[in-house]
């Protein structure tokens, strides 16, 4: 990925208040910017008015100053951001370029207190660092989504398969109802012929016969009457074994419910915030512990401004003297002056307690991770709990339905079989006037209408249920025609679950690949004497966390030597000159701002604090991370500004 910088618009930055400057106005090309002289000149200030402008918390308000103010004014757009001193804090309000700033802070503000560049020398946990902005619970919810769309997909998609396997058997029975629809059709015209032929040889009259096919008629449609509750009834009854036996599957599933004792989900969910809110007050600490080993850490350095100008400004006799403030802060003594109380102390002893200090954010660390997995499996817990109450509430609502249902099926099984015990009484009648109305040599002719009436009664029973097989037919197959599309869909659904069940593995992996290549492409780029390689491999470990064992990554760095006769050996972290711990600080949050593509939200990378390599170098590293952001912004000592190409811009006064 690299950017096309002389794409990118001039950006103006206009400065107030913020850090060591009163006010300034200054003008960043794309490409590289350097901005270039000694220390305690306000060069980290500046970075930090950029970093305000662009969202980030880390930048202060001028001492003596009730509101400071930085506006970036980039191509037609102007992003805000001021800050105000209100009881005793500091309040920031603006439109800032980014609305949130972590991405940024952790991988493209690479000042010397960046948490990124320093995780390599302090030994910090690499893997959770570079998965930090990754938001699991996102991920695990859109799972979760996905799941419940895809089972639903498969449950179509079998019942599209069933309807599928049921169209031999629907197309045969068509073909067997038509035939016998034919047959009994033919048998029909057939009986309707030999009624005519002995109609024509009895001398009945018109009376008596129309009388008798009234009678006939009657008893005719009162049969088929009949045929219709005797198959309601038989529909009804079949109905209530299925309803009963889901009933009492129902019954024995909730049986097998545990019952959720009362409050349980509140009290967990008191729990989850009890823990949240200790989780908020481990990071408060940990990011107030972060500024006081940051302050120590430029006190010892001499990198401080504020401390810097005061030193400067109380001591303008000395303004000619060689000595530079860092070594007026620190000399070559192995004593201080504290900055908290005043007295001379050991330097060995400041350091020794800003070791503690980082010691204890370590276990600070450690514990908020703690907290973190408690409240994943209290979440679990609670998400378990509520599902089993919902399942619950549903069973006992589909229960009342499924009674309810029943007792309506059951007094229609009794109304219908009352109607059918009237339909049978009202055939035996029936039947008993069309024999009153039978005379000896009608005989025949009656037995003949009864045979036709009963073949007519045939044909139209084969006839609906012609049109019902039909029917079906014609539902099954326009179903049918969705099965393609939701089949393309699963395939969809089961491809975005994949990514998603590996996107964490995946940005872990990405994230160990970037930082491998990079490191590899700047080592050989850099040439330090006798290290030949420094690589992450990435492994799996069994871990606990609260109250489960879980398999999680883990980033090992390794460093590689060589000896004057070739032979090469594995060293460790702490064996690295600063130099060189600086360099992969840097190359590692480089990978991050890639592997989390924050050149897509903010187009900056913002250097300091260098001075630990060596001027060549440090050319070097500039011109390699140019290539991936469109501004590049850094802070250099005069020596080392010289190294770089003179096409670059350079800022002198701020």
């Amino acid at each position: 990925m690299e950017l096309a910088s002389e794409k990118l618009a001039q950006a103006e930055l206009d400065v107030r208040n913020i850090g060591g400057i009163d006010e300034t106005n200054i003008t960043l090309t794309p490409g590289v910017t350097v901005l270039t002289g000694r220390n305690a000149t306000n060069r980290t200030s500046l970075l930090q008015a950029v970093m305000a402008a662009l969202g980030s918390n880390q930048s202060s308000l001028k001492g003596d100053a009730d509101e400071g103010k930085v506006e970036l004014t980039v191509g037609d757009e102007t992003y805000t951001r001021t800050l105000t001193r209100q009881d005793g804090t500091v309040v920031t309000s603006g439109d800032p370029y980014l609305d949130d700033p972590e991405l940024a802070d952790l991988f493209a503000f690479l000042l010397e207190s960046n948490e990124a560049r320093r995780a390599v020398a302090r030994g910090d946990d690499l893997r959770e660092l570079i998965m930090r902005p990754v938001d699991t619970d996102a991920i695990q919810a859109e799972i979760e989504r996905a799941k419940a769309e895809k089972h639903q997909l498969d449950e179509e998609l079998d019942e599209l398969e069933s309807l599928k396997q049921r169209l031999p058997d629907l197309e045969e029975e068509r073909t067997r109802l038509e035939k016998e629809i034919e047959e009994k059709q033919s048998e029909l015209r057939a009986k309707e012929a030999e009624l005519e032929a002995a109609d024509a040889d009895i001398g009945e009259t018109h009376a008596e016969k129309a009388e008798l096919e009234e009678k006939l008629e009657e008893l005719r449609d009162t049969r088929s009457r009949l045929e219709d509750v005797r198959f309601d009834i038989e529909t009804e009854e079949d109905s209530i074994d299925a309803l009963e036996t889901e009933v009492s599957t129902l019954e024995e599933e909730q049986a097998e419910r545990s019952d959720t004792p009362e409050g349980e989900a509140e009290r967990l969910a008191d729990q989850i915030q009890q823990l949240r809110d200790q989780k908020q007050r481990l990071d408060s600490t940990m990011t107030e512990l972060q500024t006081v080993i940051q302050f120590n850490e430029e006190m010892l350095e001499g990198t401080s401004p504020e401390v810097v100008s005061a030193l400067r400004s109380s001591d303008e006799a000395a303004s000619d003297s060689t000595e530079s403030i860092t070594d007026q802060l620190v000399a070559d003594a192995e004593t201080v002056v504290c900055w908290t109380c005043g007295t001379e102390v050991e330097k060995q002893e400041i350091e020794a307690t800003v070791e503690q200090l980082r010691e204890f954010r370590k276990e600070q660390l450690a514990e908020r991770n703690t907290i973190d997995s408690e409240i994943s499996d209290l979440k679990d817990e609670k998400q378990e709990l509520e599902a089993t109450r919902r399942q619950r509430e549903q069973a006992e609502q589909r229960l009342r339905q499924l009674e309810s249902e029943l007792d309506e099926r059951e007094t229609r099984l009794e109304e219908l079989r009352e109607t059918r015990t009237e339909l049978t009484d009202e055939i035996e009648q029936l039947e008993g006037e069309v024999e009153e109305l039978e005379q000896e040599e009608y005989s025949d002719v009656l037995d003949i209408h009864k045979e036709a009436n009963q073949l007519e009664f045939e044909l139209g029973r084969l006839e609906d249920d012609l049109d019902d097989v039909e029917a079906e037919l014609t539902t099954i197959e326009s179903r049918l025609d969705e099965k393609e599309q939701r089949e393309a869909r699963r395939e969809e659904i089961q491809e975005e679950l994949a990514d998603l069940r590996t996107r964490i593995e995946q940005i872990e992996a990405q994230a160990v690949e970037q930082f491998n290549e990079h490191m590899a492409t700047v080592l050989d780029l850099l040439d330090y004497e006798n290290l030949e390689r420094i690589w992450i491999d990435r492994t799996e470990r069994d871990v606990r966390e609260g109250r489960r064992k879980v398999t999680k990554s883990v980033f090992n760095l390794h460093v590689v030597r060589s000896t004057e006769s070739g032979t090469t050996y594995e060293d460790t972290i702490d064996h690295l000159s600063e130099s060189e711990r600086e360099v992969t600080g840097l190359v590692f949050a480089l990978a991050g701002y890639l592997v989390h593509e924050v050149y897509d939200r903010v187009p900056f990378i913002l250097l300091d604090s260098l001075e630990a390599i060596d001027s060549d170098r440090i050319a070097q590293i500039v011109e390699y991370f140019s290539e991936y952001a469109g501004y590049l912004v850094a802070a250099l000592l005069p020596e080392d500004a010289a190294a770089l190409d003179d096409e670059h811009e350079r800022v002198t006064e701020i």
